[in-house]
């Protein structure tokens, strides 16, 4: 099995490319529980609702990798991303998260580039800070060590680059050491 996350700063085509990956490679998809959470929510958000989203991501992507022996997995988002969301809305970070933002595995993070147009929507905060909030995705990654790839451009060179990238992935797999 093969697992992807998929990052980004805000409206940089990330759920779009997780739907265009499931089509094109037949691949599973974890949704981002975010979304769903916060449209649910009915207040405004705290810093204690980001460690229950990040629990819930948690376990959504377990539950998906414990019924998956073969395929492709991609991840519509993963705990780095709330782990800069955390930081960057409260100026810290609940140890948990931060302590699996770096221990989860992902074979690949496909990192999306800002550089689609932005896409209003009641749960999006950042309009004008996209591309500095790409860099800190840049920043978090390499400091981790994590393996990624800028994907970039319109829907279809964005798909053909993330496909090519997870068809050239070698070597044997690996499921989720948390």
């Amino acid at each position: 099995m093969r697992k992807i996350a998929i990052v980004g700063p805000e409206s940089s085509g990330k759920t779009t490319l997780c739907e265009a990956l499931m089509g094109e490679l037949r691949a599973w998809m974890v949704p981002e529980v975010a979304r769903e959470f916060l449209t649910e929510l009915g207040r405004p958000y705290m810093e204690a609702d980001l460690l229950h989203i990040a629990q819930q991501q948690a376990t959504d992507e377990d539950r998906m990798v414990q019924g998956m022996e073969n395929g492709i997995l991609v991840c519509d988002t993963d705990l780095i991303t709330i782990r800069i969301w955390s930081v960057e809305k409260f100026g810290r970070c609940d140890p948990w998260i931060v302590a699996q933002s770096e221990q989860r595995h992902y074979d690949l993070w496909l990192l999306c580039k800002p550089d689609i147009p932005w896409e209003a929507d009641p749960l999006r905060e950042n309009p004008q800070d996209r591309d500095r909030l790409f860099e800190v995705y840049v920043a978090m990654l390499e400091r981790l060590g994590k393996p990624f790839l800028v994907v970039q451009g319109g829907r279809e060179q964005r798909t053909r680059t993330a496909k090519d990238a997870i068809d050239r992935l070698s070597g044997p797999t690996h499921q989720n050491s948390s």
